[in-house]
């Protein structure tokens, strides 16, 4: 699906991957997280071939993204963090758009749209940022493209909007489909992602699935004053922490919990991980 080889990218003199690897498959949901600055969104844009490695390469399905050749194209939707519409209605847009992807699915965009509670025959640019948020990640769900990446989806989303968002995006994965979902906001991809990445000192540091993590790592709560872990940090009844599992115990991965002891450069973690 997404092949990453020995990619290395950069604005001028701040270098933000050297030697990146990265391999994704289809019928997974990946989560990508990493520090602000760290480099998510341009990773995402280099896998949609909006800008191109200054060495080694991205590939989507065979074709190399920096190319965006229409078979390419049809095969992946991005929904970027900020988004601009055009002054018209759903429909019309609709209308304007869907036709490029040959396997777009108009009943399904229009029972997102209900889901989302958005009115199609309102113009887009009167509709508040979270409604258009939503007419972009319907349409893109919609699309059915193989490759679906989206950054900082939830951004601009409400409570209840953020569990809309996690419903219809789990229902609407197949064996066929791959999407990335960028996001600074840690817990809004609880219950949603199978696979989390990390993307730390210019490398992807963890790419495991959430249930290899859980064999690897027990996720507990410590007795205040205990030494014997992994990371820790305080919590309301003691401390939440990560040890070695070595029982074979599952544990629910608490992913803000790892992403802050992989941030601040715990080594032995990292290396568990790999």
């Amino acid at each position: 699906m997404v092949s990453i080889s020995q990619l290395s990218f950069g604005y001028g003199k701040q270098v933000l991957f050297e030697n990146l690897n990265l391999n994704l498959l289809p019928g997974h949901i990946y989560g990508l997280l990493g520090k602000n600055g760290a480099g998510k969104s341009t990773l995402l844009k280099n896998i949609a071939g909006l800008v191109f490695p200054q060495e080694g390469s991205c590939t989507v399905n065979g074709w190399v993204a920096g190319k965006r050749q229409p078979a390419f194209l049809q095969e992946l939707f991005f929904v970027p963090e900020e988004v601009y519409l055009p002054a018209v209605t759903t429909v019309q847009f609709l209308k304007a758009t869907a036709h490029f992807y040959p396997r777009f699915d108009t009943e399904q965009f229009n029972a997102m749209l209900a889901e989302f509670d958005v009115q199609p025959n309102e113009v887009l640019t009167r509709l508040s940022y979270g409604q258009q948020k939503k007419v972009m990640i319907a349409f893109g769900l919609a699309t059915n493209t193989s490759l679906l990446i989206m950054d900082e989806p939830t951004n601009g989303l409400d409570i209840p909007s953020k569990t809309q968002f996690r419903k219809i995006m789990a229902s609407a994965l197949t064996d066929e489909r791959c999407f990335i979902i960028s996001t600074h906001q840690v817990r809004d991809l609880n219950n949603l992602i199978d696979t989390l990445l990390v993307l730390h000192n210019r490398q992807i540091v963890v790419a495991k699935e959430l249930d290899e993590i859980a064999d690897r790592v027990s996720f507990v709560t410590l007795p205040a004053g205990s030494t014997d872990y992994l990371y820790a940090e305080e919590g309301m009844a003691g401390l939440n922490a990560m040890v070695p599992n070595t029982t074979g115990t599952y544990s629910k991965v608490d992913m803000e919990l790892l992403f802050n002891a992989i941030i601040s450069n715990n080594q032995e973690l990292i290396n568990l991980l790999k």
